[in-house]
């Protein structure tokens, strides 16, 4: 299998989250410094406080933010290929190169626009509506985490159709697969009825994982790229 990362856009990314992340204790102390330095005005000394408090939380929601999507363990594209060994020498993975999809999977069972979850927890999803079962405890750690899920569904599904018109001019007749999967391995996921296939990143080929589920597709019921379409599509999209 091979694996082919944006690894400066993600260096990057983990930088400006850790930056980010200072900035939010600095903003704060920068504020107590300014309110004890007693200014005369009295618009200032009430309104200062609050433009701090309305900074430091921006502030404190994109770092955290962007620290679960870059600097979160596991990283989707290490836990990934490892619960996909074995698949097949033909996979390539790519990921931070076609956003929205963050990370595109092409196998001989098909190609995949992988929606992470990266979200612990118990999860349940049917006729494509989710709900997730937290403790009081964990739904507060949740919180300061800033991890809400939104909707998976229509994030794979947009993911899909945007990888599908890249490939256009490539292979127009091999359909781009919407796939949600789970990377956290203490995830719990309960599956009824969806139009978006919902796995985990178990690396055992057990009921739910990913490798189980591309097994249960087989090849040939879903058309994949060739080398050479491949080989066009990362030409004219990896960069």
């Amino acid at each position: 299998m091979r694996v082919v990362t944006n690894v400066k856009l993600a260096a990057r990314m983990r930088q400006i989250a850790q930056y980010l992340m200072f900035i939010t204790f600095g903003v704060p102390l920068v504020g107590l410094f300014l309110i004890n330095t007693q200014p005369q005005s009295i618009v200032l000394a009430v309104i200062l406080p609050i433009i701090i408090l309305f900074v430091a939380l921006v502030v404190t929601v994109i770092s955290v933010r962007l620290a679960n999507l870059w600097v979160r363990v596991p990283r989707p594209e290490e836990i990934i290929p490892e619960s996909l060994k074995g698949i097949g020498k033909q996979t390539v993975m790519y990921n931070y190169y076609h956003f929205p999809a963050r990370h595109v999977l092409i196998v001989p069972q098909g190609v995949f626009a992988l929606t992470v979850m990266y979200h612990d927890g118990k999860f349940t999803v049917n006729d494509d509506r989710w709900t997730r079962t937290q403790t009081g405890v964990a739904r507060f750690l949740s919180l300061l985490r800033f991890d809400s899920f939104g909707n998976p569904t229509s994030e794979a599904k947009a993911a899909a159709e945007h990888v599908k018109r890249l490939l256009q001019p490539i292979a127009g007749d091999v359909d781009v697969q919407p796939l949600i999967i789970f990377i956290d391995p203490r995830v719990e996921v309960e599956v009824g009825d969806t139009s978006v296939p919902v796995v985990t990143a178990d690396g055992a080929q057990k009921k739910g994982s990913i490798k189980d589920y591309l097994y249960n597709i087989g090849r040939g019921k879903h058309k994949t790229l060739t080398q050479d379409q491949i080989d066009a599509f990362e030409a004219a999209t990896v960069r």
